[in-house]
């Protein structure tokens, strides 16, 4: 397997969806708490980062093994095993050793900061496992937005908070709350990614015997919904800043609403995989980099 295979098999581009949570949690406590646990966090990041690896190449090898004989053109020229006769047991056992590792350093971290984290941690396996696998796998369900978005863009930036504040502040419902609110414009942004791919994958996922929101809403509808997250995620970051949470610098983000309304507006036209998708996987990045941007700013501006 050469790197860019590999590199492909592990969707490393779409990474971003999981450290720009990391991000923001760092940011927040920064910026709230003025205390930064280095150490622990470093370790998390390697085990979420080997962790969701081995949860894309999961969802590679449960849509390569699970498809019929009626997929096999599918299979042979779309699915990345299948396109570069990969051995399924290699990859099986590289999914396997990537979980193993990011599960070690996990119960490491549970020993070291106590029961929350095992808690957090062992929903947020269910999960990455339960989202491709097992007898109903939540990426063809109505629900896949819901747990990518929640499970991505909260659970990461709450472990976060967690693990660096475990030693003087607790979890109280108050500020879980405050996370939630300021990690909604990624909890946003990552479902809108999820509900522009089972847009543009409509007709290839009912052949697949997938029901996802699209199948239910219908195309129009979805597409409205994949707007209006946006409109919440950008209305979370607002709420943040009125509270406090976040610096007031913060909302240099809102430049960004152009390039996104005009992304989305893309979409509206024409949903093609290869050809319109794009534009949610750009305003993905966009507000990441450009939240993240602001809201160091605000740190160093005060």
């Amino acid at each position: 397997m050469t790197v860019s295979i590999f590199l492909e098999l592990v969707e490393i581009k779409a990474k971003i969806a999981s450290i720009w949570p990391f991000l923001l949690g760092m940011i927040f406590v920064q910026a709230n708490f003025q205390h930064v646990n280095w150490g622990v966090s470093v370790l998390f990041f390697i085990a979420m980062l080997l962790f969701n690896m081995a949860v894309d190449i999961n969802d590679n090898y449960q849509d390569y093994t699970k498809a019929g004989n009626e997929a096999a053109e599918w299979k042979k020229h779309t699915n990345i095993i299948g396109v570069n006769h990969l051995a399924v047991n290699r990859i099986l056992i590289l999914m396997a050793s990537m979980a193993a590792v990011a599960g070690l350093i996990g119960i490491y971290l549970v020993w070291l900061t106590g029961w929350p984290l095992l808690a957090m941690g062992i929903f947020c396996f269910l999960v990455g496992y339960l989202y491709a696998g097992g007898p109903r796998p939540l990426s063809g369900t109505p629900t896949g937005e819901f747990f990518a978005g929640f499970t991505m863009g909260y659970m990461i930036m709450l472990i976060t908070v967690y693990l660096n504040l475990y030693q003087t502040t607790a979890l109280t419902g108050g500020l879980l709350l405050r996370i939630l609110l300021a990690s909604g414009v990624a909890v946003m942004a990552i479902a809108a990614l999820l509900l522009a791919n089972n847009i543009c994958d409509a007709a290839e996922d009912l052949s697949l015997n997938r029901r996802t929101i699209v199948y239910y809403l219908g195309k129009q509808r979805s597409l409205w919904l994949f707007a209006s997250f946006y409109v919440v995620g950008y209305l979370s970051l607002i709420g943040s800043v009125a509270i406090g949470d976040l610096p007031k610098w913060s909302l240099l983000a809102l430049i960004s609403i152009p390039l996104i309304y005009r992304n989305v507006r893309g979409l509206f036209r024409v949903q093609v995989k290869k050809g319109t998708f794009i534009l949610a996987v750009r305003s993905l990045g966009t507000l990441a980099l450009v939240t993240v941007l602001a809201e160091l700013l605000g740190l160093w501006l005060g």
